[in-house]
């Protein structure tokens, strides 16, 4: 099982919010996931991601791949991302 972090969308129509989850790579984007790692809400000019730091480190340790949107998150909150 390739396990990735990326963005699932919740929310209401045309007002999303997205959680950085763990998930299985098949799984589809609202699909099933292992466990949230933190939220993104691009409505919000301030501090509109929040993450979990340690969670994030340990799926990376144990191999898990990033999305791109993810990995830009990540950068930008200062979380180091090997590639």
């Amino acid at each position: 099982m390739a396990v990735v972090l990326r963005l699932r969308r919740v929310g209401a129509k045309k007002r999303a919010i997205y959680r950085i989850v763990a998930t299985d790579s098949r799984a589809s984007r609202e699909g099933r996931f292992l466990e949230t790692l933190g939220t993104y809400n691009p409505g919000l000019t301030v501090d509109n991601v929040k993450i979990d730091k340690e969670k994030v480190e340990s799926w990376l340790g144990k191999g898990a791949q990033v999305s791109d949107t993810v990995r830009s998150l990540l950068k930008k909150q200062g979380v180091r991302v090997s590639h």
